[in-house]
């Protein structure tokens, strides 16, 4: 039975490439049809068990937390013109049993930097998931957080998703070292950021969805900047790759990047075209 109660959404970053969009809003509240990409990554994670949801924010990221607060006057309003359907869905954006917590992240230092930011919930000897909301993946038939959960039920240790790139993309991407990657899941024997295509060691790289040991909450404390002058996730990974096991998932299912426009435009037509055949 899966016991990862506690999932992690670094949400701090500044969505530069929405501009000027994202000047007024998050680009975790820019919407998928009708519901913010952040809310799609909450909800594979309530689904997937988690019943404490970490958001590690910056300064002009309040209406992330508004979104999933109570609005009394709102719900008044439409309890009062019975509009019912409307008012279901506003209550029940967020699970009753489930909690959110908000922690600062007050300078942009790196995704690593982020998940850190967290390490005063996490404790050593738990295992946590990280998702990032960019990442927007309609998993099938589970979702994407419950399919590594179930990795993690069956080998009791670290396991983050996995996608093949074309050989041109792996630059822009943590990729992975398999040991055999002709068995699922993969034995992982290291990781890198972002290598150059004639350095890369695979075209295997890791999507935004983690589950990791609490113990690379210290290790994080003495990574030293690399790619990007940031204090990368990958490094962490790597020194705990070091004495712990770790295995990679091949997703099942499709994965949008809503980082960028045309990723953001195809989930979009995707979502879309699922409601109208509904």
């Amino acid at each position: 039975m899966n016991k990862i109660k506690k999932a992690v959404f670094p949400v701090a970053g500044l969505g530069t490439r929405f501009l000027p969009a994202t000047k007024a809003i998050p680009k975790e509240m820019l919407t998928v049809v009708d519901r913010p990409i952040i809310d799609y990554a909450v909800r594979e994670a309530v689904e997937a068990g988690c019943e404490t949801l970490i958001f590690v924010t910056g300064r002009t990221k309040n209406a992330i937390a508004d979104y999933f607060d109570k609005n009394p006057e709102l719900e008044n309003e439409l309890e009062a013109k019975q509009k019912l359907e409307a008012l279901e869905i506003v209550r029940n954006i967020i699970p009753s049993h489930v909690k959110c917590v908000y922690v600062r992240q007050s300078e942009p230092l790196g995704l690593g930097h982020a998940v850190h930011c967290a390490s005063p919930l996490i404790t050593p000897d738990e295992y946590f998931a990280v998702l990032l909301p960019d990442d927007l993946i309609a998993g099938h038939p589970d979702g994407a957080l419950k399919q590594l959960f179930q990795a993690h039920d069956r080998e009791r240790c670290s396991v983050f998703a996995l996608e093949q790139v074309a050989w041109s993309e792996v630059e822009k991407y943590g990729v992975i070292k398999p040991s055999n990657d002709e068995t699922t899941p993969i034995l992982i024997d290291s990781i890198v950021e972002k290598p150059q295509r004639d350095v890369a060691p695979s075209n295997w790289s890791v999507v935004g969805r983690y589950v990791l040991s609490g113990r690379i909450m210290g290790l994080l404390e003495q990574v030293q900047r690399g790619a990007g002058g940031e204090i990368q996730l990958t490094d962490g990974i790597a020194s705990l790759l070091e004495t712990e096991k770790m295995i990679g998932l091949p997703l099942s299912g499709k994965r949008f990047d809503c980082g960028n426009k045309v990723g953001f435009l195809e989930a979009n037509l995707h979502f879309g075209l699922r409601y109208l055949n509904k």
